[in-house]
Formats: structure tokens, C-alpha cells, sequence
């Protein structure tokens, strides 16, 4: 073992010695995420607004916001991959950049086809800096700290998501005038730039490795693959399940002939964009995965619906709205804090506990939302949104943990942007099936909202119980074969440097 000579440790030692800016940094990249995840859906409640002021018709308007949840999930994989062979800093800062002049030129958009341009690329370069997030957190932390730093991660994943809507209301309220709008786009600048300033600063530099060739086939493959899942789905408001469902067994074709490809390539001693041995030999990770998948069809889709049920059926204000669901946000982001830190203690039974809460507290929802009367509903519905929000802060994080934990560092990015790849699939399959279901069941009572939103809701439930069976199951693999512990060369590592 190489030692250094003024010191006498080793070089292993000194590559795992702690950034001392790791948690200065870590908050770069969580404002940054917190941004991207954001703008998936604080702009929905401004489509309105931007639909008259362009004067632009309700198909390219959706494209607004279908348009940068396609071209997000698109990229999440190969833009992980580059960071891992070329540096996740430099991808980061690269994508920041990007997401900063992309936001700008949405604001300015004069015309609507210029605007979805404008977000096709935000979408681009958000999908560019998701993967290296949970990266660099895997990069910059280890044991203990990596939970609480994936505890802090899930916060953003599960708070972005939620106070989207009152985000966006709340700006269209101080931004009086037709063009109010544009401020939800210029609202990224400063807060990017001022994350670009620091991210140059902070983020720590990995030393240059060995030159590696990206998989363009595969590449070719698993975005062609991806692009016909969603396809369907973006386009469902204007009839694309009825009319593009055969995209569907597309997409599963070309993932099928992806995988073939991928293991082909590693087989060969090649560089896979997504190597086979993730799903196959990584403890965790495929559970995970799925677990993640499933959890975001219930988890996303349920926030259109609630937006349609308070402002369509009662009247509510797109900041009304925002606020009613307000109490899950809150529960999420406190609860995913305090799970980060529990993790390490009682794995995969946390997130057992987060989906049964969830679940209970979701269903708890389902019932007011039927029967409360509409005056009083929105207090009625806080506490249980509330106990929603504190068990889904013990699903996003520790699962982001738990699913990432034993993937090796040189694979983090490919393997952070793939988990978060199914999630954006489930998050759309979510935000085009319970929104349907909404609609479908209001035509059929004859405009009952309480019994739409409450099927609508109940359908994302079920959803989250699939999530829970898979979490059910691993816990008990987990109790018959051990705790699980840090990657087995982490704990060879940590042998060799007590000798």
C-alpha cells in the first residue's frame, strides 16, 4: 500500500478522508434539486394565464409541462453517466448554466412555440443535474452521514413536489398583470446564479480517471425505449392512451432488447451505460427501484387531482389550493430529516412503517374529501394529510439510502439518474392515470366532485400498497440474511486500514 511520506497514510486513506465543505456543498445541490423538481409542477397552476396571454390553444400549452417531464426523464441516465467518466462537477455547473439561461428565456418567451423550446431544454438540463445530486452525496458522505444527507435529499424530493402549486399561486398573486407568469421562470436566475457561484467554490473535484467511451447504442436504446413509454402519457388529456397505446409495447420492447445489449456489453469487459450487475448483484437496488416507481404513481398524480377537486369543485384560489395540501409538505419535510438520521438503525423497516402511514393517512383522505362538508373540508383533511406527509418523508429518503447504499461510487451517477428514471415514469403514468380517473368518474355522476376525488385518490392508494408489499418483502429478506450493512468494499477498506 502506497504511503505518503510526510504523513505515513495511505493514499486509500487520504481519498476517504472527508470533504470539510461536504455539507456547505451538499446545500448547493439541494437548492439546485429543490429548483428542478420544482418547476415539474409549480408551472401548472400558471397554464391559464400563459394560455391566454400567448393566446395559444390547450394541447401546446400541456406541452409546457409535459414537455420538461419528457425531456427530464429522457436524459436522467446518460447525463449520470457522463458524470461518473468525465466529473460530476463539471456536469453540475455545466447544467446549472444551462437550467439558469433556459429559465430566462422561458420568462422572455414572446410566443408560445418559443416557450415550449424554451422548456424542452430546461427540461434537458434539469434531467442533466438530478443524477448527479444523489452522485455527489454518495461521493461526499459515507455511513451515518450519507443517511442524513439522503434524509435531506428525499426533504427536497418530497417538499418539491408538494409546494409546487402554492409556490406557483402564491407567485401569480404578487405578480399582478396578464404577464404575471413569466415570473415563475425568472424566479430560477438569481437563485441559480447564486448556486453556480457557490457550486464553484464548494463542490469537491474528483481526479481524472481513464478515459471511457459512452454507449451510444445503449444510449440510443433505453432513450428510444423511455420516449415510447411517456409518449402515450403526455399526450393523454388529448386522447393518447386511446390512439398511441401501442407505443406502450414498443417501449417495453426496446427496454427488453436494451438490457439484452447492456449485459452483451458487460459480458465483453465493455462500459455499459447502466451495468447489469445494479439490478442483479447489488443488494437493495432492485427493490428499491420498484418500490420508488410504484410509490410515484400515487404520490405524484394525486396533487393534479387535488388541484382539480379544490379549484374546479369548490372554487379555491390556485393559492387556496396550494395551502389545503400544505399540511403534507410540512409532515414530509420533517419526518424525512428525522428518517435520515434512523436509517442506518432500522432500515428497510422504516420505510415499512413510512408506507403504512401513508397509506392510512391517504385513505383517512379519501373518506373526508367524500363526505366533509365543503365549507370546513380543508381543515378537516389537514390532519390526515398531515400523517401522509410524515410517513412519505419515511419513503423517499430512506429509500433513496437504501436503494444507493452498496452501489459503487464509479456507478453512482448511472445508477442515481436509472432510480430516478423509474421514478419519473411512475410520476408520469401518476399524472396521467388519476387525473383520467378523476375526469372519467365526474362524467359518470354526472359532476360529483367528492366522488371523483375520492376514487381518484383511492387509486393512488392502491398503487402505494403495491409499494408497501414490496417493502414488506425485502424487510423480511433482510431479517433472514443479516442486517445490511456498507458495501463489501467498504468493509474490506475499513479491515485493512485498522491493520
Amino acid at each position: 500500500m502506497e504511503l505518503d511520506a510526510r504523513s505515513g497514510a495511505s493514499a486509500g486513506d487520504r481519498a476517504d478522508a472527508p470533504d470539510p465543505r461536504r455539507w456547505k456543498a451538499l446545500w448547493v445541490t439541494l437548492v439546485t434539486g429543490f429548483m428542478s423538481l420544482l418547476d415539474v409542477t409549480i408551472v401548472a397552476v400558471a397554464l391559464p394565464s400563459v394560455q391566454r396571454n400567448l393566446h395559444a390553444s390547450p394541447a401546446s400549452v400541456q406541452w409546457i409541462v409535459s414537455g420538461y417531464a419528457l425531456a427530464f426523464a429522457l436524459v436522467l441516465v446518460p447525463a449520470g453517466r457522463l458524470g461518473d467518466a468525465i466529473g460530476r462537477r463539471r456536469i453540475f455547473l455545466g447544467a446549472l448554466a444551462a437550467f439558469v439561461v433556459c429559465s430566462a428565456s422561458a420568462g422572455a418567451a414572446p410566443t408560445i412555440t418559443l416557450l415550449v423550446v424554451a422548456r424542452l431544454a430546461q427540461g434537458v438540463a434539469a434531467g442533466c443535474l438530478a443524477p448527479q445530486n444523489s452522485a455527489l452525496i454518495q461521493q461526499m458522505f459515507h455511513g451515518a452521514e450519507r443517511g442524513r444527507a439522503f434524509g435531506l435529499f428525499g426533504a427536497t424530493v418530497g417538499i418539491s413536489s408538494a409546494v409546487g402549486p402554492v409556490t406557483g399561486g402564491l407567485i401569480l398573486a404578487l405578480a399582478h398583470g396578464s404577464e404575471g407568469w413569466r415570473w415563475i421562470f425568472y424566479v430560477n436566475v438569481p437563485v441559480g446564479v447564486l448556486a453556480f457561484l457557490l457550486g464553484t467554490r464548494l463542490l469537491p473535484r474528483t481526479a481524472p480517471g481513464r478515459r471511457e467511451r459512452l454507449d451510444l447504442p445503449g444510449v440510443a436504446l433505453l432513450g428510444a425505449g423511455v420516449l415510447s413509454l411517456m409518449l402515450p402519457l403526455v399526450f393523454a388529456e388529448s386522447g393518447g392512451l386511446g390512439s398511441l397505446w401501442w407505443f406502450f409495447a414498443v417501449g417495453l420492447a426496446l427496454l427488453a432488447a436494451f438490457a439484452r445489449w447492456e449485459r452483451r456489453v458487460a459480458e465483453r469487459e465493455g462500459q455499459p451505460l447502466l451495468n447489469p450487475r445494479l439490478v442483479t448483484r447489488t443488494r437493495g437496488y432492485a427493490p428499491g427501484a420498484a418500490l420508488a416507481a410504484l410509490y410515484f404513481v400515487g404520490f405524484s398524480g394525486v396533487w393534479l387531482v387535488f388541484a382539480l377537486f379544490f379549484q374546479n369543485g369548490l372554487g379555491y384560489t390556485p393559492l387556496q389550493s396550494g395551502l389545503a395540501v400544505t399540511p403534507f409538505a410540512i409532515g414530509s419535510a420533517a419526518a424525512a430529516v428525522v428518517a435520515g438520521r434512523l436509517v442506518e438503525r432500522l432500515g428497510r423497516l422504516l420505510t415499512v412503517f413510512g408506507l403504512v402511514t401513508v397509506v392510512l393517512g391517504m385513505g383517512v383522505t379519501a373518506l373526508i374529501l367524500r363526505s366533509a362538508p365543503p365549507d370546513t373540508v380543508a381543515w378537516l383533511v389537514a390532519p390526515a394529510l398531515f400523517a401522509g406527509g410524515v410517513g412519505s418523508g419515511c419513503v423517499v429518503s430512506p429509500n433513496f439510502t437504501m436503494t444507493l447504499r452498496d452501489v459503487p461510487v464509479r456507478m453512482a451517477g448511472a445508477a442515481g439518474g436509472a432510480l430516478q428514471t423509474g421514478q419519473r415514469l411512475g410520476a408520469a403514468v401518476g399524472t396521467a392515470a388519476l387525473p383520467g380517473l378523476f375526469y372519467l368518474v365526474l362524467g359518470a355522476t354526472h359532476g360529483q366532485y367528492r366522488t371523483a376525488v375520492s376514487v381518484a385518490v383511492a387509486f393512488g392508494v392502491v398503487a402505494m400498497l403495491s409499494a408497501l408489499l414490496i417493502a414488506v418483502l425485502d424487510w423480511r429478506r433482510d431479517r433472514r440474511t443479516g442486517p445490511r450493512g456498507r458495501a463489501p468494499e467498504v468493509r474490506r477498506r475499513t479491515r485493512v486500514g485498522r491493520r
